[in-house]
């Protein structure tokens, strides 16, 4: 019963690493290198926003949301509600 208790965080950060990878790999290079000039500041990729204009890349760090459009620019500041 220990056994299960002591591995479930090991499967929960398996699953966020796999998580991570598959969004690393849907970025575009320009925004790679815009997501990770924002770690050196303790933001994290959080989720990739779809749509036919384009897929836009939210980052996170306590409260603050950055956004990177393909081209790579990033927006600190954007004007959006996060739920």
């Amino acid at each position: 019963m220990e056994l299960n208790h002591i591995r479930d965080p090991l499967i929960e950060r398996r699953s966020s690493q796999n998580n991570f990878d598959e969004l690393w790999s849907n970025l575009t290079l320009a925004q790679k290198f815009a997501a990770s000039s924002l770690t050196k500041y303790g933001y994290e990729l959080a989720y990739i926003r779809c749509s036919t204009a384009g897929n836009v890349a939210f980052m996170t760090v306590d409260n603050h949301v950055a956004t990177i459009e393909m081209d790579g620019e990033i927006n600190t500041a954007p004007n959006i509600n996060v739920r």
